[in-house]
């Protein structure tokens, strides 16, 4: 049986060799590539990411990296975006003005509220380790994704997820006073704010979860 072919999409604004480590950890053979045809030939597509979702947007197009992915989600191949790769997956982010996303999932991402119902400041970023929340709307075989009820997850991020349909929502995360969304999934998209590649043995559950839906095309 042939190995998978897992490609991390690499223009220069995530920790690919940490994903690409806990990857080989769960037992993924993925590579790291720029290459437009590479995504094309995948069977699996990781798109990570740190940084500004304009900036990480306008690298995409410059490496001419926007229509593979759009194509690859099309063709129905399992798409992973984690943290800003995660956002990037929506219709567009108000981070720095308004920019346009994928549009694979139909939401916008906005920034976590600063202020407390009490006038309090929350704090921005939110780093640190959190629990996730399974969505009970989505039935039990949505939610078949490798993702447990109650799992701590490492987090870091100012911005959040806003689907349009609850129905995308596949996890959900309490910080300070309010609910965002941690996680999204639609057909073959998935998205999830936190960082597997930090989040240990629940991390690297999701990530061999997720490898185990590939289907080899060598």
């Amino acid at each position: 049986m042939n190995t998978p072919n897992v490609q991390i999409v690499d223009y220069g604004l995530g920790n690919l060799f940490s994903i690409r480590h806990a990857c080989l950890h769960s037992g993924i053979n993925a590579q790291i590539t720029a290459q437009p045809d590479a995504l094309l030939q995948a069977d699996g597509i990781i798109l990570p990411g740190v940084g500004a979702f304009g900036h990480a947007m306008e690298t995409l197009r410059q490496l001419q990296l926007l229509q593979p992915l759009r194509e690859a989600a099309a063709a129905g191949k399992p798409l992973l975006g984690i943290c800003l790769g995660m956002q990037l997956l929506l219709d567009a982010s108000e981070e720095f003005g308004l920019h346009q996303g994928l549009g694979l999932i139909p939401g916008v991402v906005r920034k976590l509220p600063e202020i407390k119902n009490d006038g309090s400041v929350r704090r921005i970023p939110a780093v640190g380790w959190n629990q996730i929340r399974l969505n009970n709307a989505r039935s039990q075989t949505q939610i078949d994704c490798g993702l447990h009820n109650a799992a701590w997850m490492y987090f870091v991020h100012s911005f959040a997820a806003e689907p349009e349909h609850p129905s995308d929502v596949l996890t959900l995360t309490d910080y300070e006073e309010i609910q965002y969304c941690s996680a999204i999934q639609r057909d073959r998209v998935t998205g999830v704010q936190f960082h597997p590649e930090r989040s240990a043995q629940h991390g690297l559950r999701f990530l061999k979860h997720w490898a185990s839906g590939l289907s080899s095309t060598n």
